[in-house]
């Protein structure tokens, strides 16, 4: 839909990869071209770092974390200046932006003439919900901007990790991104799982599933996680990305219910371990379902545990693809979606968010597709990841029933949390066309305290017995 295809040869990591060939989708229009850096299918012996020559794209042609430096073709999409960095002593995450007015609205009237820019879910948006659904498309800020310790360790990265053999996992990882530079699918897929994301995040946080006209009740929940880089007493062989509790604390019927995920970096070799603490039980039991398919916590079925962050977990039931670069309208610097002067009676809506307090922006992305192995299974057949190329965080995704049929579409409400530097979101939802429901997963605007980053954490405090000691104090 996005492309036509054509035959070249990329010229980059060159030397590690001679003379690979690939097939890059390209658009006829100039502003749909393939980026600079090509891409290249991966291959199974190619999986080599790049070389140091290479990794001097990093302080040349592309940023720090491998986006493009230059603005595009029509200007709409500016240089990378650095991102934004808060001015004087102001602690409060106030919206840069707040003078700001659209430069225009795309509804189901006009769509087809932004077709090019928009994913065939968002189509599918505006085209259910015509009265209601549009996108309010602002200037375009390319605010992400990182902790200098986490772009030295990404150039690092560049000539330093590698796939595993089975592309399972990482090696010689530890923090940033670790492809900056990304040759396959995997390795854009990779760069979204192991964003970064504070090292250690502790929020407090809202889910809720709308019924068909708009009521919800709203589960509260209290959630930690931490990246193995920021474990004090890690260990190497640990085969640890990240440990997380998540601790229910409304409706009062739930409240009290924790869970608590080991994530493994290899989960082939030892795949995701999850424990439940029961609070009317007081016991903890092993949750062998929280991966994949399985309904989400707290989602009346409206989106699968994969679909946590966009996408978390182990890939390997899909047959990955990289399709190229787009320049796309996804939700970016959405601090109006965020400002805790909003109720969620503001927010919520039949079918969808409220439209009028969301802000889209030009941004170029990078575009991977997974189709459900036949050995394999999963409730949804394809997916279609739409990935940010300054956060490399998943902005859009599609999703496909087993017909093929488009049945989920899911997207990331951007924020840049500029005091500590994070790049994330401030919410996320996953729209369900079928049954005209969705799951609005993150939002923190009736909650009075703003996520917390950094700082460390041991491995005890992530173990079964932490549930009970956590569970008893309740």
């Amino acid at each position: 839909m996005f492309f036509k295809r054509t035959s070249v040869c990329t010229s980059v990591r060159t030397s590690v990869r001679t003379s690979v060939r690939t097939s890059v989708r390209t658009s006829a229009r100039p502003m749909w071209r393939t980026s600079l850096l090509g891409t290249l299918l991966l291959s199974p012996l190619a999986l080599a770092a790049v070389s140091e020559q290479q990794a001097q794209q990093l302080q040349q042609q592309l940023t720090p974390v491998g986006a493009e430096r230059a603005a595009n073709a029509d200007g709409s999409i500016p240089a990378w200046n650095g991102g934004y960095r808060p001015q004087g002593d102001d602690k409060t995450l106030s919206n840069p932006y707040r003078g700001e007015k659209p430069l225009y609205r795309i509804t189901a009237d006009n769509a087809a003439s932004y077709k090019e820019r928009l994913t065939p879910g968002q189509l599918a948006l505006l085209k259910t919900y015509p009265q209601s659904f549009y996108l309010d498309v602002y200037p375009s800020h390319r605010s992400a901007a990182y902790p200098d310790d986490i772009l030295a360790q990404t150039k690092d990265n560049a000539t330093q990790v590698t796939l595993s053999a089975s592309g399972s996992s990482l090696e010689h990882y530890t923090q940033g991104v670790p492809f900056p530079i990304p040759a396959s699918a995997e390795e854009v897929l990779w760069n979204h799982l192991t964003r970064y994301r504070g090292g250690r995040v502790e929020r407090t946080v809202h889910r809720m599933a709308p019924q068909v006209k708009g009521s919800y009740i709203a589960s509260r929940l209290k959630q930690t996680q931490v990246f193995n880089s920021n474990i004090s007493d890690a260990e190497a062989g640990d085969n640890m990305l990240f440990y997380f509790i998540g601790e229910t604390q409304e409706p009062a019927r739930l409240a009290g219910t924790m869970t608590l995920v080991h994530e493994t970096l290899d989960q082939l070799q030892s795949p995701r371990q999850a424990w439940i603490y029961n609070a009317g039980q007081r016991r903890v039991r092993r949750a062998p379902t929280v991966a994949y398919d399985s309904p989400q916590n707290n989602s009346d079925g409206q989106a699968t545990s994969d679909n946590m962050d966009m996408f978390n977990g182990a890939f390997d039931r899909y047959n990955w693809t990289l399709k190229g670069k787009q320049e796309l309208l996804i939700p970016y610097n959405n601090y109006r979606l965020h400002d805790k002067s909003l109720s969620y009676d503001q927010i919520i809506q039949p079918g969808h968010i409220n439209s009028e307090f969301v802000r889209y922006e030009p941004h170029r992305v990078w575009v991977i597709e997974g189709e459900l192995k036949d050995s394999q299974r999963h409730v949804y057949s394809k997916r279609t990841f739409y990935i940010d190329e300054d956060t490399w965080q998943i902005a859009v995704a599609d999703h496909f029933d087993e017909r093929g049929e488009l049945w989920r579409v899911s997207m990331a409400y951007h924020i840049n949390f500029y005091h500590d530097l994070v790049p994330w979101m401030t919410a996320e939802a996953t729209y369900d066309l079928s049954s005209r429901r969705y799951l609005l997963s993150g939002i923190s605007n009736e909650v009075d305290s703003e996520f917390r980053f950094g700082g460390t954490a041991r491995k005890r405090d992530f173990k079964p017995d932490s549930l009970r000691r956590m569970g008893g104090k309740n």
